[in-house]
């Protein structure tokens, strides 16, 4: 008696119909190929390996036919992406294959013929046996935990979609933040405070800059103000109009140090300080003059020294740095000079800061106020505190102990991380609060 042939398991369990469509066309492997990052291991589910030659460099393929006698899970499990070209149309149990896939939990970049590309076409005669539109599509996709990440036409007819794993799709509430610095003369420090600042910000934060000759620009209201970059305020930047602007954010911050404070007026800075969820400041000075007994004051560091790579100066020219501006060179040119001298004078605290981890010798001149020449910053003193345990002479060279140099820096490395991470939990709490 002649044996009944069996049909495939996986024919059996997913409806595959007997005659699936021809090798994917030519353009939708070429725009699949678009979709698929350099060095993935792909399994294509295609109705043919038309995708196998144009695979970007370094990329793993596996072809496995969808009539074969089970999904091949061991396969899609290993794989980072899986293909399926000119095949879906064939499925009649998509139910079954988007389980599979589902579990799989990798990217999926499949073609489609949506009813409503093709109203008048006998889809029956095509051999589909599915008819989706592109709303039955989304309808599909999200019971199965999956979305669409992006798409682009293959021709009249069919589309080609990307879609992800929901659970890897982090969830995205948009948030504004302001970021109030001092006038922005273009100056070394600024320009660095800027680049911390933004780099330290969460992705999808909307952030408005403001100055304060632009404070009258201001919005309304804001998520998050912070103010400060992490170079100094002094009078007369601490007056109401900038206690207004913080009063407009949901939560703020403070990231800055202080200067000239025999001019600063202490209750104009205790009305500051009070109004911040957290003041990073960036000297213990500042602690120890402003923020004793309060607890939304943190001792952070000059953050800018995390601009600046250990390294060792090869010049022997003195290089000298005066108070003036002067040219604007890009950041990373301006910090390389000064990494070269073994030797550098400065009027400016940051280039010191940035000559501290690569010369020898340093010595600096400290910034008398323009309103009161006998008044000096002070800031100078302060951070040579924080990073030696002690101040050296103006204008005298000191000996630079680099493994000083080197602790100090480790330690507002890992101070910026929690300033990253306090701004993230502000940002999260204003979220929650307008939900």
């Amino acid at each position: 008696m002649a044996k009944t042939k069996r049909k495939p398991a996986f024919e059996q369990d997913s409806g595959i119909a007997h005659r699936p469509l021809a090798a994917a066309s030519n353009a939708a492997a070429e725009r699949a190929a678009q979709f698929i990052p350099a060095g993935s291991r792909v399994l294509d589910l295609s109705s043919g390996k038309a995708l196998a030659k144009r695979l970007p460099i370094g990329c793993d393929y596996q072809h496995r036919d969808a009539r074969a006698s089970s999904f091949p899970a061991k396969a899609a499990a290993q794989s980072d992406i899986i293909v399926i070209l000119g095949a879906l149309e064939q499925i009649a149990d998509l139910e079954s294959l988007f389980t599979h896939l589902r579990f799989c939990k990798q990217d999926v970049v499949l073609s489609y013929c949506a009813t409503d590309l093709m109203p008048d076409r006998d889809r029956a005669a095509l051999d589909f046996v599915n008819h989706l539109s592109y709303y039955d599509l989304a309808l599909l996709f999200d019971r199965y935990g999956f979305r669409i990440e992006c798409t682009t036409p293959v021709n009249d007819t069919q589309v080609l979609m990307r879609l992800t794993p929901t659970e890897r799709m982090m969830a995205v509430t948009p948030c504004s933040v302001a970021v109030v610095s001092s006038i922005d003369d273009g100056n070394f420090g600024d320009r660095l405070g800027f680049h911390m600042i933004n780099a330290l910000l969460p992705g999808e934060a909307e952030v408005h800059h403001l100055t304060f000759r632009t404070l009258r620009e201001a919005r309304a209201k804001y998520d998050l103000v912070v103010l400060g970059i992490g170079t100094s305020l002094f009078q007369p930047l601490l007056g109401d109009d900038v206690l207004d602007i913080v009063g407009r954010g949901k939560a703020s911050i403070g990231i800055f140090g202080t200067q000239y404070r025999e001019l600063i007026p202490r209750p104009a800075i205790d009305r500051l300080i009070e109004r911040f969820d957290t003041w990073f400041a960036r000297t213990e000075d500042d602690v120890l003059m402003y923020g004793r007994g309060r607890n939304n004051v943190e001792h952070l560091g000059d953050w800018l020294i995390d601009q600046f790579p250990m390294s060792r100066a090869t010049d022997d020219a003195p290089l000298q740095i005066g108070p003036e501006t002067g040219q604007v060179l890009p950041l990373d040119h301006t910090i390389q000079i000064i990494q070269r001298h073994k030797q550098v004078y400065s009027a400016r605290l940051h280039p010191l800061l940035c000559a501290l981890t690569s010369a020898e010798l340093t010595a600096y001149a400290e910034q008398p106020s323009d309103q009161m020449p006998e008044i000096v910053s002070g800031k100078f003193r302060s951070t040579l505190i924080d990073i030696f345990g002690r101040s050296y002479p103006e204008k005298e060279f000191f000996i630079v102990d680099r493994d000083a140099v080197t602790r100090y820096k480790a330690r507002v490395h890992r101070n910026v991380a929690k300033v990253g991470e306090r701004i993230n939990t502000l940002l999260r709490n204003a979220a929650v609060a307008a939900a």
